[in-house]
This record gives structure tokens, sequence and C-alpha cells, in this order.
């Protein structure tokens, strides 16, 4: 990583991105984010493509809403290299498409994980107050916070034959937050 600890806008925890607005990020911030988000899923594919060649198999991208729908600030810079990771996930299925290879993205918005309970349980909040106060800030039109296992459901269902014309697109697991474009 270029950044690390002490940098401007990066997080000391594991896989975290910078944040902070545009004037205040540094440039090793972006390519810390870039390599974290973006050139990661080119290297999973580039090694994966091969042998999902021969078995006629899918690539799904997990991408966030912020692809779509950048959050207050403008999400720097994780909403324009998710929405780069989105332009991947069609630039992939067209040049794969033909080798029988799908490419399909999910575009999480807020689902219950460790990260999104964590700043209760830091605060010592009741963590179904705090996710249900989340999810009127953020305006979720279904009035809750996701359930991991509705992520997994979608997850399995793209990568299942049953999901077997669809490529080059995203599903939104959302709650609806996210205005289609």
């Amino acid at each position: 990583m270029r950044g690390g600890a002490g940098s401007t806008g990066w997080s000391t925890r594991p896989g975290c991105t910078p944040a902070g607005g545009f004037e205040e990020l540094t440039d090793e911030a972006w390519y810390d984010d870039f390599d974290l988000k973006f050139l990661a899923a080119v290297r999973a594919s580039r090694a994966a493509v091969p042998y999902l060649k021969e078995s006629k198999g899918v690539i799904l991208n997990v991408l966030s809403t912020g692809a779509r729908a950048p959050g207050a600030g403008g999400g720097m810079p994780s909403s324009p290299l998710r929405a780069a990771g989105l332009s991947l996930t069609k630039a992939l299925a067209n040049e794969f498409g033909p080798d029988g290879v799908r490419v399909v993205a999910i575009l999480v918005g807020i689902i219950r994980s460790g990260q999104i309970v964590r700043p209760a349980v830091e605060a010592g909040r009741d963590v179904e107050e705090y996710l249900a106060t989340v999810a009127d800030r953020m305006k979720i039109p279904l009035g809750r916070v996701g359930e991991p296992r509705e992520f997994g459901d979608t997850a399995a269902f793209l990568l299942s034959p049953r999901a077997g014309y669809l490529t080059g697109t995203a599903v939104h697991v959302d709650g609806g937050f996210c205005p289609a474009i």
C-alpha cells in the first residue's frame, strides 16, 4: 500500500477505504483505494477467466450503491472507483460473453454487518434501535437495513443457472435506496 496509517484520509482498519473531500485526499489515498477496489477485481478476474471459459462460469463483482448514487461529499474516492467497477463488469461481459462467461454485479446498500453495527456497539447503544435510525436517516424506502442472507440469496441466484441470461448488468440489494438510472 502506498499510504498506510498516517496518510491523509487513510484508515488503519484493513480493507477500509480512505475517505474525505476531493481537495483533501492525496494521490496516495486514491492509489490505495484504486488498488483495493478496482485492481483487485481486475487481478481476480484475470486469474479466473481461463477457468471460467472452460466451465462457462460467472464473475460476480460486489460493488456499492455509490457506483450509481455517490453519497454526500461525492463519496470520494470510493464512489468513482465503484463506478469503474460497474464499467468493468459491462466491459468483461462484452468481451467474454462469446466464450460463455457471464459477468454481473451486485450494488450493495446498507446491510447488517460488523462495519455497520460497530458504531452502536462502541457507543453502547441498542443495535436494533441504531439500525432503525440508520434506515430512517438514509431514507431507505423499505424502512430497514438489509440482512446478510438477502445479499447471499441474491448472489446465489446471480451465480446460478437460473440467471443464465443475465450478464453485463447490476442488481441493487439496497431496499430501494439507489435511484434508477
